[in-house]
């Protein structure tokens, strides 16, 4: 009985003590920087859809891969893929920590099992572009649409891979939908607190609306191309945002559509930025 009372009240303490390092002023601080990472890259993928729109076009990857390859590319450029894939790491954390401390804390069961799932999806998106930006930082390098080519034909040499391809596809449609739909109905505004008077909260509703449609947009379309893939039995069909966003230039009116979306991505940049200084944590 002292032994299992000793080992749960260490547990305890433990807890105790990564509850304390992710609610300390320096850890959140550092951690707010990783929105700032992912606000330079949106602003980057938007300029390079903007390019894409643009006569003469562009031949950059108008993805993340892309954005990290222009950072690594200036002066001083790895110093910051360093900083900021560091950040991002650190905001990983964050959403773990608030991910098990706000569910051992709600009481609904419907609430608790929404707020792990949404906290782990973000937790996995800011991972992933933290790993990215950490790679090109070492030197490394990464191309997203062939990566994604890459994953998608693996799976397709697989019984069922197909149908799996068609899920995913449904899950990217699923989270670009609700882009549009958190954009559209304001629903961002729940995670963010700018001040209410002024020209600052009015940039943070606007850029948050007009970002995360643009967004949603943009995943829609990669959504779509996972589909096509799959029904096409065609892995180099589904290449990620940057594939979505130059198969808009083929529809009618689609650079248009691309250079008001390109618009859009950088405003959804401003946004993330606007987070990492008024975001609860």
């Amino acid at each position: 009985m002292n032994a299992s009372r000793a080992a749960t009240e260490g547990a305890k303490d433990v807890e105790n003590a990564a509850e304390d390092v992710a609610e300390h002023p320096i850890f959140e601080n550092i951690a707010r920087g990783g929105f700032v990472m992912s606000g330079l890259v949106h602003i980057l993928i938007g300029w390079i859809s903007l390019r894409l729109a643009l006569p003469g076009g562009s031949s950059q990857n108008a993805d993340q891969s892309g954005a990290l390859q222009t950072i690594s590319s200036v002066p001083g450029g790895n110093i910051l893929l360093w900083i900021g894939g560091l950040a991002m790491a650190l905001l990983v954390l964050w959403y773990l920590a608030e991910a098990w401390f706000g569910a051992k804390w709600e009481q609904d069961a419907k609430k608790k099992a929404t707020h792990v799932v949404k906290t782990h999806g973000k937790a996995a998106v800011y991972g992933a572009l933290s790993f990215t930006a950490l790679r090109f930082a070492a030197g490394g390098s990464s191309d997203s649409g062939e990566s994604t080519s890459e994953l998608t034909a693996g799976l397709m040499g697989n019984p069922g891979g197909r149908i799996l391809i068609v899920v995913v596809g449904l899950v990217v449609l699923g989270i670009g939908g609700y882009h549009v739909f958190k954009g559209a109905s304001r629903g961002f505004e729940d995670d963010i607190r700018p001040p209410e008077d002024g020209n600052i909260g009015r940039v943070v509703l606007v850029t948050g609306m007009i970002g995360y449609i643009a967004k949603g947009i943009a995943l829609i379309g990669v959504g779509v191309l996972f589909g096509w893939a799959a029904i096409a039995a065609d892995p180099d069909k589904a290449t990620g945002m940057d594939g979505a966003l130059k198969a808009m230039t083929d529809l009618p009116a689609g650079t248009i559509a691309l250079g008001v979306i390109g618009v859009g991505l950088a405003l959804y940049g401003i946004y993330a930025i606007a987070r990492s200084r008024y975001q609860p944590m």
